[in-house]
């Protein structure tokens, strides 16, 4: 016997082991078929998914957000056509899910919805370019408040890495449907405002004139704009100013660029004499034991 035949009697012999339901037969040969082209299927699709991903990568005429963005599309027409594909090659009629279609339907409806929303929410995203990899971006308000750069962009959601290394996974029907700050989205310069108080009696432009240098001293401060410091009010206890002031690099960190100009600031008003406030309280005393009241 040839291998061929040998072959076609090991069908014949798994084929028949088995059992019929309706107008198809569902054996042991076609069990271990459809896992065989399921496993295909799964491996021409990783395969297909990293060359589509180098493809892309060559355009060097498309940005980072059109090269994310046509990999998405790309990938889920491979993965379509790679499922037609193997629904025709185990012979299964289309017609015939036509069955399962209301069951499908519902599945979708209850089971999916939030995965598809993701689905369609990233593409969207990437179309109009709300938030692309590498910006800046803050979601939530308070306590809850995530500032981090946008790391990747996936199917369900957008990774978001902050200054302390921890990655945050963000649904993308959630950045679509809620305010979110994008540092990045028209330009990368950022305003930051670092309040500042005097004690009373303090030389106040000599005050100003510190602080400027403190700001404009900081290698990640523009010189345009420059900064600028604003009196903004006379507090109990001190004269209130705010320096604004300019960077472009605000995956960098804030925090840490309003800390270095603070230090500045506290060396140059010690070597200038500017004194920084202390609480003051004026007491009136209307009684005082063993002193003589008002009325006597």
């Amino acid at each position: 016997m040839t291998l061929r035949e040998d072959v076609a009697a090991v069908t014949r012999q798994l084929d028949a082991i088995g059992f019929d339901l309706g107008d198809y037969h569902i054996s042991l040969y076609r069990a271990l078929l459809f896992v065989l082209v399921v496993l295909a299927v799964l491996v021409a699709g990783r395969i297909g998914n990293m060359v589509v991903r180098r493809l892309f990568r060559r355009m060097h005429r498309l940005d980072s957000t059109q090269k994310l963005l046509g990999e998405k599309l790309a990938g889920v027409a491979l993965w379509l056509v790679l499922v037609l594909v193997g629904i025709d090659f185990l012979g299964i009629s289309l017609t015939a899910l036509t069955v399962f279609s209301g069951a499908f339907g519902l599945a979708v409806g209850f089971g999916l919805q939030k995965t598809l929303g993701n689905l369609i929410s990233g593409i969207i995203m990437l179309m109009d370019r709300s938030i692309k990899p590498g910006d800046v971006i803050s979601v939530g308000s308070g306590s809850d408040k995530t500032v981090g750069q946008v790391n990747r962009i996936g199917i369900r959601a957008v990774s978001v890495i902050t200054r302390d290394q921890i990655e945050y996974l963000i649904p993308n029907e959630l950045l679509m449907t809620s305010t979110v700050e994008n540092w990045s989205f028209s330009t990368r310069d950022v305003r930051l405002k670092v309040p500042v108080g005097i004690a009373y009696g303090s030389d106040v432009e000599l005050a100003e004139r510190l602080m400027l240098q403190a700001a404009r001293e900081n290698p990640r401060v523009h010189n345009e704009p420059e900064p600028s410091v604003w009196l903004h009010a006379f507090g109990d206890s001190a004269i209130q100013f705010e320096i604004q002031l300019w960077i472009d690099d605000p995956e960098a960190g804030v925090g840490n660029i309003r800390s270095d100009v603070l230090k500045r600031i506290w060396v140059l008003f010690g070597q200038h004499g500017v004194h920084l406030p202390y609480p003051q309280r004026d007491l009136h005393i209307r009684e005082w034991p063993g002193m003589p009241s008002a009325d006597s």
